[in-house]
């Protein structure tokens, strides 16, 4: 029966598969006979063991099962694997398995191989949320809506500008996973604590000609493991990805709010149940889910952080952490991407709620423009702000419209005819470069190459 809600609720299947235990010993075995190659070529092994272990390293030949029923008496996973390969190499090649080596040589770079698969199906998530902001961004840059800040109206902006900037975060978020790959991908041939004395005068040949095999970068120095700053990057850069994903969780469920209800994620009307109680309810439950789910994955970047300190050339502090953070962070953050991916693919936006927001507060969040109408006419910004400031405030407590009091503000009209009062408080007259900053957005993210 699965206890972990990423074995049977927040997951896709070729992610999740990645970090299975099936999927973990045969990258163990993957590595055990590229080793058992590579030792072949600088002649420390005869050259059929050679072929016969890499004809076994496979779980064809060394089952799950047969490695768990051998490890409940060893009580150490990996030499189960390697008594198991052991055991069905034939003529004599099995005492050749795992020379030279200690736990964390196959561990490691077995455990990077697997990133090596997840790494791809993040990027595709990437380019696919991407675009997706894109052409959300191009579509609506020039649909005006309110802007807010402390959760207040404020000056105006467009909602396509809202969307670029998410894109532009998401593309830094590709930018900084290129640049911490080459970091990430890196395995280790170097023995128990990093001389690699065992495996003798060829011992530098031995690992290049293992990663070789498996297509990673070796490690120039380590202790009995890697070290740990290469997944405490790789596990921040996911809480950084992360919250990202819960800042567009949350505009969206703000947006969806009964009193803006400007956005909403999709909702399929036939069937879908926002409550079990209310049937009226249309909830946010994907931007929930995604804000809920950002908290983990950050909570595991912490423990990677933790990870980096070991006891001298290595304890065993990190390993037990590992099999939960790694995996969890992958597979979550491929689900929250697609998640939001599909939220954004499908989601409903209300011009005519934008449009009654505008309309709200008679402009009184058209404030700056009004004072910066009225700096235009000569006069001084302080003393402009001041005016304005005056009015916004008897607009609030008296619940008076704004415009009508700027209208009959005297010193205002000193400077200001209606016409120009009435220009100042039209939000699509102080949008600023918005449009055209979307546009270099999308011009600039569309340039781009995927890979």
């Amino acid at each position: 029966m699965s206890v972990h809600p990423i074995d049977y609720r927040y997951f896709y299947p070729k992610m999740k598969n990645i970090f299975t235990e099936e999927n973990r010993l045969r990258n163990w075995l993957r590595v055990e006979a590229a080793l058992a190659k590579a030792h072949a070529s600088v002649g420390n092994v005869p050259k059929s063991a050679a072929e016969e272990i890499a004809r076994k390293a496979n779980t064809k030949h060394v089952t799950l099962e047969r490695v768990k029923e051998i490890e409940a008496s060893t009580r150490h996973d990996l030499m189960a694997m390697v008594l198991a390969l052991s055991e069905v190499c034939e003529k004599g090649a099995g005492k050749y398995v795992h020379l030279g080596a200690t736990s964390a040589d196959i561990k490691d770079t077995a455990r990077v191989l697997q990133l090596k698969e997840a790494l791809p199906i993040i990027f595709e998530d990437f380019y696919q949320l991407r675009d997706v902001l894109v052409d959300l961004a191009d579509k609506n840059k020039r649909l005006v809506a309110v802007g807010r800040t402390h959760g207040v109206q404020a000056s105006p902006i467009t909602l396509g500008l809202k969307f670029a900037v998410w894109a532009m975060e998401v593309d830094r978020h590709i930018q900084r996973l290129k640049e911490c790959e080459p970091r990430l991908l890196v395995g280790k041939i170097m023995g128990s604590t990093g001389t690699q004395a065992a495996y003798g005068k060829a011992a530098m040949k031995i690992q290049q000609k293992v990663m070789d095999e498996l297509g990673l970068k070796g490690a120039l120095v380590t202790t009995q493991i890697l070290s740990r700053d290469r997944y405490a990057e790789f596990l921040s850069i996911c809480a950084l990805v992360a919250s990202t994903l819960e800042k567009i969780g949350t505009e969206i469920r703000n947006l969806q709010r009964t009193e803006i209800g400007e956005l909403e994620e999709p909702f399929r009307v036939t069937r879908q149940v926002g409550s079990s109680a209310m049937p009226s309810k249309r909830n946010p439950i994907v931007s929930e889910r995604i804000c809920g789910l950002s908290r983990m994955v950050r909570a595991y970047a912490s423990v990677a952080l933790e990870n980096i300190s070991t006891w001298h050339e290595r304890d065993l502090t990190q390993s037990s952490p590992e099999r939960f953070i790694l995996p969890s962070s992958c597979v979550l953050i491929d689900y929250m991407l697609r998640k939001m991916t599909d939220v954004l693919r499908g989601l409903r936006i209300y011009p005519e709620a934008i449009e009654r927001n505008l309309r709200l507060t008679h402009g009184l969040f058209m404030s700056e423009s009004v004072m910066m109408k009225l700096v235009s006419k000569g006069l001084d910004r302080q003393e402009a702000h001041e005016l304005v400031r005056r009015c916004a405030m008897k607009s609030v407590e008296r619940d008076a419209p704004f415009d009508e009091l700027l209208k009959g503000d005297r010193e205002i009209r000193k400077h200001l005819t209606e016409k120009d009062i009435e220009d100042a408080l039209d939000p699509s007259k102080f949008i600023g470069t918005s449009v055209e900053r979307v546009e270099q957005v999308v011009k600039s993210l569309k340039k781009k190459k995927r890979g």
